[in-house]
Parts: structure tokens; sequence; C-alpha cells
């Protein structure tokens, strides 16, 4: 009779071997992934065998590993789709016990790209610190431990959070990645950047107290036995065997609910949502104006909430829009300028505002008879993004100030954060209208086929317009900082770039309400390709 560990091995292996014949591209894609992951991984290990006697090598691989098991933590939740056998209720029909069922999930998980991955920094790590028959013994140890333990870590939040994985709200989840992603690589650039000009000495006092968290105490183990201190090491090990055997438990007790416990919490907890998605509708609609005005407003949010592509680019843009100069002024390279990045990447988001409709904008364009039309919907849908942008931008601009000293140029700093947007809204009216193009909404691509040259113009063409619009706003911040007595002036600038900015929103809407009650069946055929 054939275990069941070789069964699901086998499985996971039929399964990586099934994804990559559905397509060429998937194929490539795997393949070229799978390429770059070893080779960052022979990197690193190059890395770590070349730190091997370096006084502060200890803190480097502690603090590795340490966020090695953070990403496989992580990993369940932002890219659900990325292993099917995360999945264990897709079992729940095989005769088989919590116990037999763990233990084949658990050797399944050792089969793929990330475990070997993980295998390499982890034997990077152990030859770094690893000094005499004890260190090498015990690192012979650590290495399976610390493989151990994140591979049950991700099995575990798995399992205890499938139900929302498999949900419309899980899916929604993954496009946090994005962020995560994003946040974590200037986190990463900013510990690297610090540790390159004061010294790997930076990360003891970190890295003393991430000794003790499995799985890095089992590497700080091997440090610990090749110093003599047999009875740190011993206690280091101790630790991360126990996070192996109570994260399996947790697990095992995961997958008997899953395994015996009905499915209708899930329906549930759908219902639940439904009422209070309806609650947070009418309590939002209550705050918003009235008639056409109010209404374009809360389809606009609930695109926002809802729609994927949409979150993403908003997620994408509030990102980016923080981190350029948030990031910048802790590394002390900041200008109280960068806060402008806010009001530029949520003002793309006026880019493009019907193709996010696709061919639904057929119910829009059923509404629109006259210019006035055009207007009332351009300009709903332009205050449901100042809904967000305008308190957003406001708020990255004082926290930039903040962290850089300076504000004696909040003021300027927040008028031209003001007039950029406006700017923005006015040429992402107009590109609406005059450049619409598809969104499609089956495929990871942002534009339709042959649309991409539109896309182009309509989104750098138009923030190339928006720029020069802003330059009386830049041309008088600069004639009062080089003229005599200026700078007792620059406060000027917030009032100023305000009523400029709302001047240059109100004069696109009305430069693009003509084209767009002019252009509807153009504009309708352009988003309906996706």
């Amino acid at each position: 009779m054939t275990s069941a560990t070789a069964t699901l091995v086998r499985l996971k292996l039929s399964l990586l071997r099934n994804g990559l014949r559905r397509s060429g591209g998937r194929r490539a894609a795997y393949i070229a992934s799978g390429v770059f992951a070893l080779l960052v991984a022979a990197g690193q290990l190059l890395g770590l065998v070349l730190l091997r006697g370096d006084a502060h090598a200890d803190a480097v691989v502690v603090l590795l590993t340490a966020l090695l098991a953070l990403g496989w933590a992580v990993m369940p939740l932002f890219f659900p789709g990325g292993d099917e056998t995360l999945d264990p209720t897709r079992l729940v029909m095989l005769p088989l016990r919590p116990r037999p069922l763990v233990r084949a999930l658990l050797a399944a998980s050792l089969v793929g790209i990330g475990p070997l991955f993980t295998l390499c920094l982890t034997v990077g790590a152990v030859v770094a610190v690893a000094h005499g028959a004890a260190g090498y013994v015990t690192a012979v140890v650590a290495v399976p431990l610390v493989l151990l333990v994140c591979v049950a870590l991700a099995r575990a939040v798995a399992a205890a959070n499938v139900r929302l994985l498999t949900s419309r709200r899980g899916r929604d989840l993954a496009v946090l990645s994005g962020l995560v992603i994003a946040v974590g690589a200037q986190l990463v650039n900013f510990g690297v950047q610090r540790v390159g000009t004061a010294g790997l000495g930076q990360l003891d006092p970190f890295a003393d107290v991430v000794r003790w968290i499995p799985p890095a105490s089992a590497i700080d183990a091997v440090d610990s036995m090749s110093q003599g201190a047999y009875g740190t090491g011993l206690l280091q090990l101790a630790l991360s065997g126990a996070a192996v055997a109570l994260l399996v438990l947790l697990w095992s007790e995961h997958l008997n609910r899953l395994m015996t416990a009905p499915d209708g919490s899930t329906l549930q907890a759908a219902g639940d949502g439904a009422a209070r998605e309806r609650a947070g509708a009418s309590g939002l609609a209550r705050l918003l104006p009235g008639g056409r005005t109010g209404t374009v407003m809360e389809r606009s949010l609930r695109y926002v909430w809802r729609d994927p592509k949409t979150k993403a680019a908003w997620v994408t843009s509030l990102a980016i829009g923080l981190i350029v100069p948030v990031f910048n002024a802790l590394q002390g390279t900041g200008s109280i300028y960068f806060a402008c990045f806010a009001a530029g990447m949520l003002g793309i988001q006026m880019y493009n505002q019907f193709g996010q409709d696709t061919s639904a904008f057929w119910m829009v364009a059923m509404t629109i008879s006259s210019p006035r039309d055009a207007y009332d919907e351009l300009r709903a849908r332009a205050l449901a993004l100042l809904m967000v942008t305008l308190p957003y931008a406001t708020l990255v601009t004082v926290l930039t100030t903040a962290m850089l000293d300076d504000w004696a140029r909040l003021p300027e700093a927040l008028g031209l954060s003001f007039a950029l947007l406006g700017a923005m809204l006015a040429t992402g009216a107009w590109a609406s209208a005059r450049f619409p193009y598809s969104i499609p909404q089956d495929s990871h691509k942002n534009v339709a086929p042959g649309q991409a040259g539109i896309a182009w113009i309509a989104v750098f063409g138009g923030m190339l317009a928006a720029a020069l619009l802003c330059a009386p706003v830049i041309a008088a911040a600069i004639w009062l900082h080089t003229s005599d007595g200026g700078d007792d002036w620059t406060w000027l600038l917030l009032p100023g770039g305000t009523a400029y900015g709302a001047a240059l929103f109100l004069a696109g809407l009305r430069l693009a309400a003509p084209r767009t009650a002019a252009r509807l069946p153009e504009i309708l055929a352009a988003v309906s390709k996706g």
C-alpha cells in the first residue's frame, strides 16, 4: 500500500508539471523565476561564506533568518494561489486522519523553489558562524530545524486563514502585496544604507533580541556551541524544536476543524459582511451631496473598494506617494518638495476615468445628453478622488515637514502640492475624454492589446502638461527664494497655489465636458475592447 506521504509528494510534483503545461508563457515565467531565485540564493550563499570570520557575522545571519521566516509567514496571505496544496479543504474527501495528513503535507511542502532557496540561505548562514566539531554537529541539526519552522509556519498560517483566503475578501488581500513589497524593499534599502555607512555593528542590538526567536535561535545555537556556550546553544535549539512542535500542533488542530466542521461559517460571514457593507453604504451616502453628484461619487468610491484593478492602482499610488518623501527624509537626502509625489501619484488616478467602467460605460453614456451632464459627471468623479487625495497629500506633506524639521516651508509645499493636484485633475479630465482606453478585467494586463500607445500618451502627456501648467507657481517660488526678503512672503504660495489649482481644475472640467458629450460613442468603443 502506498503511503500518504509519497502520494502527496507525487501530487505536488504533478501539480507543478501540469501547471507548466498550460502555456508556454507560464512555463517560461516559472523557469525564469526559478533561475533568478537560484542565482540570488547562490549569491547570498557566497556572500555568507565570505562573511565567515567577521566579528558581526552572527548578527547578520540571525537577522537574515528572521526575515526569511517572516517571508514564509506572510506568503500564504498575499499569494494564496502560489501553491495549490496550501488549501487543505481540497483533500476533505480523502480518508485521511489529521496526523498522517500533516506528515504528508509537510513533506510535500519541502518540494519547490522556495524550500530550495531557504536551504541555500540556511546552509550559508551556518557556514558563516560554525567553528569546531560542536559547531558543525549543531549545524547539521539547525539546518533542518530552520527549514521545518519556516514550512510549518506557512502551513499553519494558511490553514488558520483558509476561509478568508478562498473568499473575495481574501483575494482582495493579495492587492496589498504590492504595498508590502514596496515598503519592505524600502526598509531593506534603508537598512543596507545605514549599515554601509555605520558598519555591521549597527545590527548587534537587534540581533541580541532576535537570536532568541525561532528559527533564528537555531542559527545562533551554532555560534553559541562554536564558542563553547553549550547550555545556551542547547536552549536555543530547544526553542526552535518547541516552535516546530507547537506550529505542527496548531496546524493539526486547524486541519481537524477544517476537515470535520461544516462550512456554514463562510455563508454566515458573507451575510454579516453584506449587512455591514449595506450599512456602510448608507452611512457614506449620507455624507455625500444629493443628486447626480453624490451618486457618481459613491459609484467611484465603490470602484476603488471593489474593483481589483482600481484597488491595485490606488494602493500603488498611496504607497509610492508616501514612500518617496518619507524614506528620503529618513536617509537624510530628503526635500520638502518630495511631498508633491503624493499629489502627483494620486492625481494619475484621474486619467482614463471611463476605462474603469469598461463596456458598462453605456449606462453612463445614457445619462449624458449635454455638456452640462458631462461636466457634472466629470466633476463628481474628481470630487470622489479629492475626498482621498486632498487629506492624504496634506498628511504626507506635514509628515515630511516634521521629519525634516522645516516648518517654515510647509505653506509653500502645500501650495505647490495643491497646484499640482489641480493641474493633474484638469489634464486627467481632458485625457479621459480624448484618450480613453480599455482595462481588461480577465487579464493581468492594465491596457487592452493595441491601446498601449494611447495609454502612454494619456498618462505621460498629461503629466507633462500638468507640470507645465504649474510653471507659474514654481516660478513664483523660485523668485521669492532668490529675491531679497522674499523668504518672508513664501507663505503666500499656500493661498495662491490653492486658488491656482482650483482654477485649473474648473477650467479643465469646462474644456473636457463638451468633448466628452460629443465623443460618447468613441469613448464607449475604446473602453469596451478589453
